[in-house]
């Protein structure tokens, strides 16, 4: 038998796309649900339903990342060779609404997942999904973001990641257990949630087309992030955990796209051609065709605090994983877009 890997947040979309990469390179994989998800598991519906899989390779737990015994005992029972952190409350601009939860099951959890680490009577690696939102709001001279850039965080989600991303450190140099963070910048996929902008416009983009729905209402169209593909940055964090050595790396396409400009790829890729005219609030994305308002503004959408020139430098992970992201942001609303037109029109 090969490996065992221990995924939190499986039922999202980076466990998911974890566990089939581990599952196809001969791991037995154990996720960590919350009871709370036992109706929200659709990305991971196509392997639990393979009988030759779940059950014999997949096996799900239930556990809280509050609930430190309930993981003890587990981790315990389990012996994992590799675990994958992933699980937290990752909505930025939730994390205005709901800091203390936030900060609960970012900071707390990991807090708790490398006490347990530390104190196994056998070698584990543990994987930690840190965030570019660390940065927050980096200088003049720190764009773009490296390793090495400092922390300013500008959200209560991005103070939470940035406690983590430092108890990883101190664990990892302290206590010498094998932690990497992984700092990822966006990434998204045809399995994130539609509370997340990217999927709220591919999924909206869909829905005009067939003609379910008006308008698709957007906050700060300027906003600009850099976006890869989620399925490809997994590949990374288990490049990390084969390493001879823990580390961080920040993982990114180094490329920035605005909201507006994403939301033009996605509409394009149903053929559907978007033209922005006006400024800030009454901005808004007319059918090149039609001239029907398609994409407007609505202020109520907008951060208290919005992230700046929030772009990744992963030359360090080019050269110490071999990992490079392929897919740009245009093809990526492009893929999204027509995944979520393909669910509407089946």
């Amino acid at each position: 038998m090969g490996k065992i890997a221990l995924i939190t947040g499986i039922t999202g979309q980076d466990g998911s796309y974890l566990a089939d990469l581990l599952l196809k390179r001969d791991y037995q994989v154990h996720g960590i649900v919350r009871r709370s998800s036992m109706f929200s598991r659709s990305r991971i519906e196509h392997l639990r339903s393979d009988p030759a899989i779940y059950g014999h390779l997949l096996f799900l737990h239930y556990a809280d990342l509050d609930d430190v015994t309930t993981l003890r005992r587990l981790i315990r029972r389990v012996r994992p060779d590799e675990i994958y952190h992933l699980a937290g409350q990752s909505h930025v601009g939730l994390s205005f609404e709901i800091p203390e939860s936030t900060c609960d099951d970012v900071a707390r959890g990991t807090l708790s997942l490398l006490e347990i680490c530390r104190d196994l009577d056998h070698p584990v690696r543990m994987f930690h999904a840190s965030s570019s939102e660390i940065f927050g709001k980096p200088g003049d001279h720190e764009v773009p973001q490296n390793e090495s850039t400092p922390c300013r965080p500008r959200s209560p989600y991005g103070c939470a990641k940035v406690f983590s991303t430092d108890l990883c450190q101190v664990y990892r140099e302290a206590y010498g257990l094998f932690v990497c963070n992984g700092i990822a910048y966006n990434h998204e996929s045809p399995r994130r949630g539609e509370n997340f902008v990217t999927r709220k416009i591919t999924s909206s983009a869909a829905r005009i087309k067939a003609g379910q729905q008006d308008c698709l209402w957007l906050g700060n169209l300027s906003a600009e992030r850099d976006w890869g593909f989620a399925g490809e940055y997994v590949e990374a964090m288990w490049r990390m955990m084969q390493q001879p050595e823990a580390d961080d790396f920040v993982l990114a396409t180094g490329h920035l796209t605005s909201v507006r400009d994403f939301a033009k790829a996605a509409f394009a890729a149903l053929d559907i051609q978007l033209d922005f005219s006006g400024n800030g609030e009454s901005e808004c994305g007319r059918d090149v065709e039609t001239g029907c308002e398609l994409v407007r503004v609505d202020p109520r959408f907008h951060r208290p605090i919005d992230p700046l020139l929030l772009v990744g430098d992963s030359t360090k992970a080019n050269i110490k994983l071999g990992w490079k992201p392929v897919t740009n942001a245009p093809a990526l609303a492009a893929l999204m877009a027509k995944a979520d037109w393909t669910a509407i029109a089946k």
